[in-house]
């Protein structure tokens, strides 16, 4: 061992030694942070299809390649880190002598093969990767960046390492080949070679080279065991529990569909025995966020994939999924010391410790624990009330996010508290949910209305109770009663589920609202109180039948989610499918045969609860194909990237105030494609959309109806009717 040799040893070891113990350091106080959430059992269950999901979402890269270009780029990466950190170990020997290597595959060909491609394409991924971030840079001309928010530098020096530690990697490689100490053929490491040949014969190369490859991989870890809010680094190796312990490991969509249960202590919360001074109801402090939110949050990447896809972003609210993500990210590590400590306030706001142990507390931490959860700028608040109240449920953000972030229910776990302890909320969706109460639907409409839509029909409706011999409870939800427009879908679903043949009955005056818009806004006491009074009246409907043959078909998407995903909860299991599901089953099977092509070109809007939420993209697609018998025009925006029509969380009865109407964005998009008919699937949908081709004054240019309907013009073009579906703009 040479002067150089022992210098660049010397030096390697002890930057390596303060890195490791840093980086200890760090991941004790992100497994403290993150301890301090609330117990979730749920999230240890069928371990197999955890890891299953987790490998191949890691290794697969199958939400990354999503975005294809990027995704490539970035499996490449990723790839390059994981494999590549052998030659980081590697660098070790090489400090110490220049012809040293890795025990056992060191000598190897194919590996030294392997990682030389491994490196090139590393170094072209995260070039790409580079220029991408670059181009999307907050600061460029025009649009919001997803970028916008993201800690820029973080960024840009992570990146910055990947490319040197790559490039260092071949400048090793190219001095041993200058001194002659690389035995590998150029076939096998072609870029190597053609480094050493540009390289001098200086001995002392590889060892240099070896202690600046180290030097710039323990700064790496050095800065950010310094700073452990940043994702964009951390996520390497967050992301791998954070997708482990997802909500629905083996459902496409976890995250999605049904909500959470309001849990306390880990535990769902039971309403008739519930203490709101013994138990937690929502979140109004952010350790009162499961373990698992705690970990959501350490794993933010900050890459704005969620942000780029935000229906409320993208029209100029306040909301930003990863904003928000960032915030209760670094409020709970600045309030961690405080908590720590065994800070933190009761269930009454009574503190929790003693002058004592909070007296070497810094002061900042303590500030940090005085601040509202939810607020205004002025009293302090970590996330606004418009942010909050923006949100449409969507799912677009949990759609795209690469680890798995539960974005929704932690928006609705805050939402729980500021309805039902503060009873804070926007004064508009008061309403509503006095109607639920009293009325039994959002709309406040007489319950011995439910059944008008059946007047005029041509056929009779039979009742459930009136008829025991029927497949289908046909569920018409609130807005199929009670809407006009959505009477029109009602009574076409009807019409075609009587010319198929198919067996059905209503429960009539016996149904009552679903309780969506009540759990979305965050009033469980009303959804609960509303789907416990449905579970029974259904278990009775279907009373001796097994899950199997216990059917609803539901036209809202919101009434299908809820049936089919969270009735379960509160013991009602029924195999629920959506009108555009059955429709397509019974064209496919000749039980409804279109005769009439409807022209004028038609393009369809994916609802958010059936789409993103249920999955469920072919079916209405499959009607409107036989339809028109031809190609559907499809918009821009469309299946898992469908764009909200802005009525979903509850919005659709409080008022959009602050920027672009959601509702506008998506029929310009629509109007886009020149197609004179925008079907849909959802009331909600019809109405938000209506609303703004009305606002656009297109009325009498474009249409919106719904799958139904355009299917039931096709089969019986004689009965289907003949207006326009449109309607007053809301105001």
């Amino acid at each position: 061992m040479g002067s150089v040799q022992i210098v660049t040893t010397i030096l390697a070891f002890a930057i390596t030694a303060v890195a490791v113990w840093l980086a200890v350091r760090a991941v004790m106080k992100m497994v403290a942070v993150i301890r301090l959430g609330q117990p979730d059992p749920t999230r240890f269950g069928d371990k197999g299809t955890r890891t299953k999901t987790m490998l191949a979402e890691t290794a697969g890269h199958t939400r990354m390649l999503r975005w294809s270009v990027v995704g490539a780029a970035h499996w490449f990466v990723m790839v390059g880190f994981i494999v590549l950190s052998l030659l980081v170990l590697e660098a070790y020997f090489e400090v110490v002598s220049p012809t040293g290597e890795l025990p056992l595959v060191g000598a190897w060909t194919f590996f030294n093969a392997v990682t030389e491609l491994i490196g090139i394409l590393g170094i072209v991924g995260i070039l790409v990767l580079m220029a991408v971030r670059l181009r999307n840079r907050p600061t460029r001309p025009g649009g919001r960046s997803r970028f916008t928010g993201s800690t820029m530098w973080q960024g840009y020096f992570v990146e910055w390492v990947v490319l040197l530690v790559l490039i260092f990697g071949f400048v090793i490689r190219g001095f041993k080949v200058a001194t002659d100490h690389f035995e590998y053929p150029v076939w096998a490491t072609p870029l190597s070679h053609a480094v050493g040949a540009a390289l001098p014969n200086w001995d002392a190369g590889v060892s240099v080279a070896a202690l600046i490859k180290i030097v710039i991989s323990m700064t790496w870890l050095i800065v950010i065991s310094l700073n452990v809010t940043m994702g964009v680094a951390w996520h390497r190796f967050l992301a791998f529990p954070n997708i482990f312990f997802k909500r629905d490991p083996g459902r496409a969509g976890s995250g999605l569909g049904a909500l959470r249960p309001m849990t306390s202590q880990g535990k769902p919360l039971d309403f008739e025995e519930a203490d709101p001074e013994k138990d937690q109801f929502g979140v109004a402090q952010v350790e009162q966020f499961s373990w698992k939110g705690l970990l959501d949050f350490s794993t933010c990447t900050e890459c704005g994939r969620c942000q780029s896809q935000c229906p409320a972003w993208n029209t100029g609210k306040p909301l930003s999924p990863k904003l928000l993500v960032l915030s209760l990210r670094d409020h709970a590590y600045a309030k961690a010391p405080y908590l720590l400590a065994g800070g933190g306030k009761d269930l009454t706001g009574e503190e929790k410790a003693t002058p004592a142990q909070l007296a070497h507390v810094d002061v900042l931490a303590l500030a940090e624990g005085d601040k509202p959860l939810i607020g205004t700028a002025e009293e302090g608040g970590v996330i606004d009330p418009d942010v909050l109240w923006s949100c449409t449920t969507c799912g677009a953000c949990v759609e795209q996010c690469p680890v798995d972030i539960e974005h929704v229910d932690h928006i609705v776990d805050m939402r729980r508290y500021q309805v039902l302890i503060e009873s804070s909320f926007p004064s508009e969706a008061g309403v509503m949910l006095r109607n639920l109460e009293n009325k039994g639907n959002p709309w406040g409409a007489p319950q011995n209305t439910r059944e008008d839509w059946t007047k005029g029909l041509d056929f009779e409706v039979p009742r459930v109770g009136e008829v025991d011999d029927f497949e289908y409870l046909f569920w018409v939800g609130c807005a199929g009663a009670f809407e006009d427009r959505a009477k029109k879908t009602t009574r076409a679903v009807a019409t075609l589920l009587n010319e198929a043949g198919v067996k059905f009955a209503i429960l009539g005056e016996g149904e009552t609202c679903s309780g969506d818009p009540a759990r979305r806004i965050g009033n469980e006491f009303v959804f609960q109180m509303l789907a416990q009074q449905n579970v029974e009246t259904l278990n009775e409907a279907f009373e001796g039948r097994e899950k199997s043959k216990r059917k609803i078909v539901a036209t809202c998407p919101h009434c299908f989610n809820t049936l089919g995903n969270e009735y379960g909860q509160l013991g009602g299991e029924f195999e629920v499918v959506h009108h555009t599901q059955l429709l397509a089953h019974l064209v496919a099977t000749g039980r409804l045969t279109p005769v009439q092509p409807v022209d004028g070109g038609v393009t369809y809007h994916d609802p958010c609860y059936l789409g993103r939420h249920n999955r469920v993209f072919a079916p209405p697609r499959e009607v409107l194909g036989t339809a028109i018998a031809g190609e559907l025009t499809e918009m821009p925006r469309n299946s898992e990237r469908s764009f909200c029509c802005g009525a979903g969380g509850a919005r659709m009865w409080m008022e959009e105030k602050i920027g672009k109407r959601i509702n506008v964005d998506r029929v310009e998009e629509a109007m886009s494609t020149g197609a004179k008919t925008v079907a849909v699937g959802c009331p909600f949908c019809s109405t938000m959309l209506n609303d703004g081709v009305n606002g656009k004054g297109a009325g009498e240019q474009v249409e919106v109806v719904d799958v139904a309907s355009v299917l039931l013009r096709s089969v019986k073009p004689e009965q289907a009717p003949g207006e326009k579906e449109t309607a007053p703009v809301a105001g």
